[in-house]
């Protein structure tokens, strides 16, 4: 039932009306009139017959009648009113059979056709992003990796094997782009326009899938951003070898997290704000480019009062609290502290 109703509304897609639910309707109903002239059928051959006729000698005369088959009759037709019965319980009877199975091929082509035609209109989509993330594995760590990129106004596109679990998000996410499939192939990645992509989440809960798609991205896109979930440590060092600018370990990180909070609570509460919030701070990067208007960061700050600048980073190095005098050059990379919203006025300031 759930499998159903997560049908259902994966077929609601915006631009198209899908006919399945008429379908079914028709369907049912040559089922039921189907039902009733079998009905019909054996009880008018049991009393138009002068001789006894049984039960069984009755609803096989009824099908045989229906389907038009032409066997014998074990109903004697002796009267104008009994052939004249049949000859027309024949026609109504091959026309609703018709009508029933010409209803099933319907609907079983529809459901191919429907499923191909949102197939194509979610590949049409992904191709008009640019600079869109992709989210491989649409589980429970996918799924908040996507909340956080819902909540900071990015785009992106989840890849996942199971598409139960990919429909069964899209009451949480309405304007899912999703492809349903082996994140690790080559095909697959290309159809979420890995070539424009600005970053990729290896996160699916199997630390060789997770490699593969490491290995298959860096393949396809030299340049684009990969973080890599990953369960044992071990493995950690394997996929930045074969590509990952970051490895996450969800068990590690986890427990690192747990004695934070029990050594320096305050610090970890104030990082939650920054990464949970939706209302208060938020801790954002931006790369600067040799189209930004570049100024100091006094006048920076007088621009956007709302941002607080963190550091400065150039190459490696990180210049903490950069003084009011310092004017970052093109490469560099800005962080800064600011309100959910408020990177549309750093960029605006910036431009």
């Amino acid at each position: 039932m759930a499998k159903m109703s997560q049908r259902k509304h994966a077929l609601r897609m915006p631009g198209r009306i899908t006919q399945l639910p008429r379908i079914r309707k028709r369907i049912i109903a040559a089922i039921l009139l189907l039902a009733l002239m079998h009905l019909i059928g054996t009880i008018g051959f049991i009393t138009m017959s002068d001789e006894p006729t049984s039960l069984s000698d009755a609803i096989h005369m009824t099908m045989m009648t229906i389907t038009t088959v032409g066997y014998n009759e074990v109903v004697p037709l002796n009267t104008l009113g009994e052939r004249l019965f049949a000859g027309f319980f024949a026609i109504i009877g091959f026309g609703t059979i018709t009508f029933l199975f010409t209803s099933l091929a319907t609907f079983f082509l529809e459901s191919d056709l429907d499923y191909s035609l949102r197939r194509r209109r979610m590949e049409k989509a992904i191709r008009k992003l640019s600079g869109h993330y992709i989210i491989c594995g649409f589980g429970r760590v996918g799924c908040n990796v996507a909340n956080e990129l819902v909540h900071t106004n990015r785009q992106f596109v989840a890849l996942d094997l199971d598409e139960e679990r990919l429909l069964g998000q899209l009451e949480h996410f309405p304007e899912l782009l999703y492809l349903n499939g082996d994140a690790s192939d080559d095909d697959l990645l290309l159809a979420s326009d890995i070539g424009d992509a600005a970053g990729i989440f290896a996160v699916t809960g199997d630390d060789s899938r997770n490699l593969m798609i490491v290995i298959t991205a860096r393949q396809l896109n030299p340049n684009v951003r990969i973080v890599a979930r990953c369960h044992e440590i071990r493995n950690a060092q394997k996929m930045k070898k074969a590509g990952a600018d970051v490895v996450i370990s969800p068990d590690f990180t986890g427990g690192s997290r747990i004695a934070s909070s029990m050594i320096r609570p305050h610090v970890v509460h104030f990082l939650d704000e920054m990464l949970r919030s939706e209302q208060k701070i938020r801790l954002e990067e931006l790369l600067l480019e040799k189209h930004h208007r570049l100024c100091s960061i006094g006048e920076l700050r007088e621009l956007c009062p709302g941002c607080v600048v963190v550091a400065l980073k150039n190459g490696a190095e990180f210049i903490f609290n950069p003084a009011a005098d310092v004017t970052p050059s093109p490469g560099q990379v800005l962080i800064v502290m600011l309100p959910p919203h408020g990177r549309s006025e750093l960029l605006a300031a910036l431009s």
